[in-house]
């Protein structure tokens, strides 16, 4: 045959093989990471909902809107009570046609989590994708979807499953170089949590730098040049800015002239009503960043100093092959850094939904490490000719990578939890103290049902206030404005991390004050005229935070 005729026969056969290859490849990726994506919200959706105190707040507030009494939670009294005002909208406008006031805020938060959740494992292997590692993509996408940090809360119906897709969509845009789609779902991300800004102002910061190297070279680059006045840096940096600034500015003027203040007063009130060392935040964060797969339920202590060297070691390793694929990941690699060293430093009482947010973007750089050192390593054996290399090669991939943490994420399951529905969910998810709040909330409605009139004092204040409808006067402070005025307590009135101030309940006189006992310990039940004002209705057995019991005094006639 003429080889004339022979040769392009011959490539275009080439060609269609490696076509095929490459669609039977692409098809084989896509049909995986639909089902880690359908696996993450079958696990979520089969858990139910196990909802946690602090999202029964923006559930009222989200009621409150439909009712009609306004972005409130206590009606007539204009308080931002809550850090998530985008989820407390998200929440609102999902209501309407599911009942209204009346929908079931703690199934809407768990369906909507459950999606969001999956969309984030979605992203995360498009991450890594992009950043030129399919397996650390995949590895990422189904440590996501089983990690305890991420389930429990969006079966406890907090904002953090939207907080982190937000975080991750962000990031990816802002990698493929789209920076004004990543201008504006910044702008989201700091409206659901404004610990947003963590990760979103290294971004402005890469993007002003990266802007300002390309002008100081301009004259030696004529290319440099036209990309500053093309469509390149100076117009990213404009558009980003722009789509992250209208959607903020507009939520601070509304905030500013419905609240008085765009500063959540939560976060105002935590920093005084909370008892703690002075590092306290930095040792609960140390043990998380050093057991991210949660291994201590399997490897108990010894999890913690064999960590506190691993993870930092490989997330080293893993931040620099990212690099090397992205100069533009830079601010995403530092965040999980960044986020240690500010919440360190401000020092809040960790709540454990506040450990969820670096946690993917570590697990990404930590595979990244494990997946240079396997390839480092594989390079020095494949020098000596080993037969079958790909294959062997490939064992210390999968068990690294995929095996052996999702075996140590397994342990932090159960099948059975020991209270709330019988269906396996983390170990973690423990919602023990609603349950118990959600009996105190019937005891109060069976003595006045539905009285807006009655004002209850406590110092956990969702449940309540979801369910029994009354006022409420936040002991902590989150939702009630005239709290801070007793803050700080004197030390001797604490057991633990948190006291109810005396005096702010002798001066407001509450119908009702509802309270572990360990809450009051020192300050209340050694209260004259506390004891003399009131009389104990009622006490629930509970030895929650080393309570003795959960207590219900009415105010004396």
């Amino acid at each position: 045959m003429n080889n004339n005729l022979t040769q392009p026969l011959g490539s275009s056969i080439n060609l269609f093989k490696n076509n095929i290859g490459q669609f039977c490849y692409n098809s084989r990726s896509s049909i995986l990471i639909l089902f880690i994506i359908l696996f993450a919200i079958f696990v979520r959706c089969n858990a139910g909902p196990r909802t946690i105190d602090d999202s029964y707040i923006t559930y009222r507030y989200a009621r409150n809107i439909l009712t009609g009494n306004g972005f409130v939670y206590n009606s007539g009294e204009h308080v931002l009570g809550t850090t998530t005002p985008l989820y407390t909208m998200l929440l609102t406008t999902i209501a309407i046609p599911f009942g209204g006031e009346n929908a079931d805020f703690p199934c809407i938060s768990l369906i909507i989590n459950s999606l969001f959740d999956g969309l984030t494992c979605y992203f995360l292997y498009l991450l890594g994708r992009r950043l030129n590692s399919q397996k650390v993509g995949f590895a990422t996408a189904l440590a996501w979807a089983i990690a305890p940090y991420s389930v429990t809360f969006a079966i406890g119906g907090l904002e953090t499953s939207l907080y982190v897709f937000l975080l991750v969509f962000t990031s990816y845009y802002y990698v493929k170089d789209k920076y004004t789609v990543s201008g504006f779902i910044a702008a989201l991300a700091f409206l659901t949590r404004p610990d947003a800004l963590i990760l979103i102002l290294p971004l402005f910061i890469d993007l002003f730098l990266t802007t300002l190297f390309i002008k100081n070279h301009s004259i030696e680059s004529k290319s440099l040049f036209i990309e500053l006045n093309g469509n390149s840096s100076f117009k990213s940096l404009f558009h980003m800015m722009v789509f992250f600034s209208i959607p903020v500015l507009i939520w601070l003027a509304f905030a500013t002239f419905y609240f008085g203040n765009p500063i959540p007063h939560s976060m105002v009130a935590k920093t005084l009503a909370y008892h703690l060392p002075n590092n306290a935040a930095f040792i609960r964060l140390l043990q998380h960043y050093a057991t991210p797969f949660l291994e201590e339920n399997l490897l108990h202590s010894a999890a913690i100093l064999l960590g506190l060297f691993v993870y930092p070691f490989l997330a080293v390793i893993g931040s620099l092959k990212i690099n090397r694929s992205s100069s533009r990941a830079r601010p995403l690699l530092l965040f999980p850094w960044l986020y240690f060293l500010i919440f360190s430093i401000a020092n809040p009482l960790i709540f454990r939904w506040y450990l969820t947010p670096p946690l993917c973007i570590y697990f990404l750089i930590i595979f990244a490490g494990l997946e240079a050192l396997i390839e480092q390593i594989g390079a020095e054996i494949k020098k000596h000719t080993i037969k079958n290399f790909n294959v062997l090669i490939s064992i210390p991939t999968f068990i690294f990578l995929f095996l052996l943490p999702t075996g140590f994420i397994t342990c932090a399951w159960t099948m059975h939890p020991d209270h709330g529905i019988d269906k396996p969910a983390p170990k973690m998810a423990w919602y023990k103290l609603e349950l118990l709040y959600k009996q105190v909330a019937d005891f109060i409605t069976n003595q006045v049902p539905s009285s807006e009139s009655t004002l209850i004092a406590a110092g956990d204040v969702g449940v309540l206030g979801y369910y029994t409808k009354s006022r409420i006067l936040d002991t902590v402070g989150l939702n009630s404005t005239q709290t801070i005025n007793y803050y700080p307590l004197d030390e001797r009135y604490y057991v633990i991390n948190y006291a109810i101030p005396p005096k702010l309940i002798t001066d407001y006189r509450p119908d009702y004050v509802v309270f572990l006992e360990v809450y009051g310990r020192k300050s209340l039940l050694q209260d004259q005229d506390f004891l003399t004002s009131y009389s104990l209705l009622k006490e629930f057995d509970t030895d929650i935070y080393g309570s003795q019991g959960m207590l219900i005094y009415g105010r004396n006639p």
